[in-house]
């Protein structure tokens, strides 16, 4: 991202904000939302930018500061302040996540798949090569890994055409947002208000989901959900010294967009809650977290056209358009995300660790390129046997998107937790130079950095015994067997490597 800023050229406060706010702004987050809490999910979105995102965005930035010239990113970080265990645990972790984001995407990428085509998900009546067993999960598996398998070879071929679908994509989600902002405010006029009403106060503490109306312990399982949302600030901390008056303008820039991302997701919680009534719309059976999105989008349609005085006919086929459009667009954005996310997060773990951390020939990269070729398709076959293992573990569709999507939200918020007690010894470090810094003292430091972990923790930590409570002990399971098996191998692997290295120094002072 901030390759693409001319060096000359220093970000100004309103291109700052659209920078972040592109960065961690995600449309996808808002029909997820809306379908597990309703407005309700509203407050939380607001105290997870008070407890998590402004404190941990300005963490970030003076990390980025202070290591400006580091090619390690964020293993660099943490090694120079806390130590070089703790930061490839870390950074093996924050990789991780992104391994579970493929294994998540790659069963979900066909839910836009099937919109595009058909204008509605139409997935769970799939079975791979019409085979009566193979059907819902299991056939979403099966493409899943064919998929994984496809783009890593296209990956490790080192093409970078595909960066082009990525502003495709990107620029037709942006549509997509604005269609759904004008749409709502059009029909909350037409209408003469909200398909799902708003009863006072009431309306935004309690969760029109019968799975989540009255249990505060599901309340505070969501805040993983706002967290994620708010995700990617960590890639905007080597922008402060392309800023303009950075001391000034940096926190300025993130309080500002901090605000603006959380008033985004707010209102665009609040414009579904305009053409979707919860009981009549997400309550309806067959819908799940995996199309949410799109159920919502084709709901639109159809509000649209009853709105204007359509015909039923004329009504659900401009739901199926909708619901194409938003496919397509989805499609695109996510199949340049995983082109990049292949190879991006692998090759910056690989180059910023040593080169004894890899065992045999995993750490090498192509001369060419620097592609991790080697280690790209052992990531492959990690993802390929996760996708079997969930995509084969049950038959019901929300039971199989539940599991992917909860797994995805834990692996991708753990990491915080590691940068921001990092950030407590960095701040403590009175040897690293510090050009940039919004906490002035060590104390204020350390307030913040233990409120981020705490808020990251304990919303990981309910996130994770919420389903084993309520009788879902496979979701529970599934979100802690991803974080530490990873974690477990992170440990190995920087055990193996103190033992060659000290073996290494030993022969050489022999």
């Amino acid at each position: 991202m901030s390759s693409n800023v001319n060096a000359t050229k220093k970000l100004t406060l309103v291109s700052l904000i659209l920078m972040i706010f592109t960065s961690v702004y995600g449309f996808n987050n808002i029909p997820r939302s809306f379908y597990k809490m309703g407005y309700a999910a509203i407050p939380w979105y607001i105290i997870s930018g008070i407890a998590f995102f402004v404190p941990f965005a300005l963490m970030m930035a003076e990390f980025g500061a202070a290591f400006k010239n580091e090619k390690g990113g964020i293993y660099s970080w943490m090694e120079k302040s806390v130590g070089p265990r703790f930061a490839f645990i870390g950074t093996f972790m924050w990789f991780a996540s992104y391994v579970i984001w493929m294994v998540n995407v790659s069963s979900g990428i066909w839910v836009p798949i099937s919109n595009a085509i058909f204008g509605a998900d139409t997935t769970k009546d799939w079975a791979f090569l019409g085979i009566q067993g193979l059907t819902g999960p299991k056939t979403l598996g099966i493409l899943g890994i064919i998929w994984f398998i496809f783009v890593t070879y296209i990956s490790t071929k080192g093409l970078d055409k595909i960066k082009k679908i990525t502003s495709v994509g990107g620029t037709a989600v942006v549509i997509v947002n604005l269609v759904v902002w004008l749409s709502a405010i059009i029909l909350v006029i037409v209408n003469h208000g909200f398909a799902q009403p708003i009863e006072g106060l009431k309306s935004f503490t309690t969760t029109p989901n019968p799975k989540y109306a009255g249990n505060m312990l599901s309340a505070l399982a969501f805040v993983v959900y706002a967290l994620f949302a708010y995700g990617g600030i960590e890639a905007v901390g080597g922008l402060v010294d392309q800023t303009e008056n950075p001391e000034k303008t940096f926190p300025k820039g993130v309080m500002i967009a901090a605000a603006v991302i959380a008033i985004g997701y707010s209102f665009g919680i609040l414009c579904i809650g305009v053409f979707t009534n919860w009981s009549n719309v997400m309550s309806v059976k067959g819908v799940t977290l995996g199309n949410a999105s799109y159920v919502v989008m084709s709901n639109l349609g159809v509000a649209f056209g009853q709105a204007f005085g359509a015909s039923q006919a004329t009504s659900i086929a401009m739901g199926h358009w909708v619901a194409r459009f938003f496919g397509l667009s989805m499609f695109l954005a996510l199949t340049g995300a995983f082109f990049t996310l292949t190879y991006s997060p692998l090759k910056q773990l690989i180059d910023g660790t040593p080169k004894l951390l890899w065992p045999g020939k995993l750490g090498e990269t192509r001369k060419e390129d620097g592609m991790p070729v080697n280690a790209m398709w052992i990531q492959c076959a990690m993802v390929v046997v996760m996708i079997a293992l969930v995509s084969f573990g049950g038959n019901s569709m929300a039971k199989f998107w539940d599991i992917l999507v909860n797994m995805t939200n834990v692996a991708m918020t753990i990491p915080y937790m590691f940068l921001s007690i990092a950030f407590i010894a960095f701040k403590k470090k009175t040897s690293i130079e510090k050009p940039f810094e919004v906490y002035k003292s060590y104390s204020s430091a350390l307030i913040w950095g233990v409120i981020v972990t705490l808020t990251v923790g304990f919303a990981n930590f309910f996130s994770i015994i919420e389903p084993g409570i309520e009788g879902d002990m496979a979701t529970t399971i599934w979100q802690i067997v991803g974080p530490v098996f990873f974690g477990l191998v992170a440990i190995l692997m920087f055990s193996r490597y103190e033992k060659l290295s000290k073996s290494s120094s030993t022969e050489k002072s022999a």
